[in-house]
């Protein structure tokens, strides 16, 4: 089976001042649903941007702290909170990294090109820009693989965003949108918390429902029903 290799890179942008978080309606949710899961933000014209992309099975994420600074515990409990607020996710910690499919790799800069080329891409030709990055590698049957990698050492606003923002998209939600002021798919936004709006849709996308293959309008078929369903336990 050959698989598409999907990289999604965050660059931060100018910061601008969030909106606050607000209970939303029916069609906003929907509409951010279609602006994160379909599209990639740096690969449009990829088939794999038209369709869901998810993990149908539990993820399993390893550690693997390279810098000087020891952020284990942290990278740890942010796992443990996406378990516990997305319903039909199964992430835990993985203590071996034969046991993963999701690993991430925290750096300090100095080390952040040498591991896209080396862990991830396996290859010295390989760009490394942005300030953090994740690969996400996709099939037929959802998301095999991802990987992230978290700068540690350029302060603790850009090291907690981009662990929220590379995890949520390993996760599937590959694309930004610069009119999603409560979310951090956003790279414009000044936000570094997994935020209502981005619970929601995280909730949306691992509803039973919502399967990896699905195209934008087999999905709108089914998308108020599943709304409705989450807006049961999305507070």
């Amino acid at each position: 089976m050959r698989f598409r290799i999907l990289s999604a890179l965050c660059l931060l942008a100018v910061l601008a001042t969030p909106a606050s978080a607000q209970r939303y309606s029916d069609s906003a949710l929907a509409e951010g649903f279609y602006r994160t899961v379909f599209g990639l933000e740096y690969a449009t014209f990829s088939a794999n941007a038209r369709i869901v992309k998810r993990f149908i099975g539990p993820v399993r994420v390893y550690v693997d702290n390279r810098a000087r600074r020891d952020r284990r515990a942290r990278v740890e409990r942010f796992v443990r909170q996406v378990n516990r607020e997305v319903r039909g996710l199964d992430i835990a910690v993985a203590s071996n990294p034969a046991q993963s499919n999701f690993t991430i790799y925290v750096v300090d800069r100095w080390q952040y090109e040498r591991i896209i080329q080396d862990e991830i891409y396996n290859s010295t030709r390989t760009a490394a820009p942005g300030r953090c990055m994740v690969r996400v590698v996709t099939g037929p049957r959802g998301i095999s693989r991802a990987q992230a990698v978290i700068v540690s050492d350029e302060g603790e606003f850009l090291f907690n965003r981009c662990l929220i923002e590379e995890t949520l998209q390993g996760l599937g939600p590959l694309n930004d949108d610069s009119t999603l002021t409560d979310s951090v798919f956003n790279d414009s936004s000044q936000l570094a918390e997994f935020t209502l709006h981005d619970r929601f849709i995280l909730n949306m996308l691992y509803h039973p429902d919502i399967r990896p293959g699905m195209d934008r309008q087999t999905v709108n078929n089914i998308l108020s029903r599943v709304i409705a369903d989450v807006r049961r336990w999305v507070r």
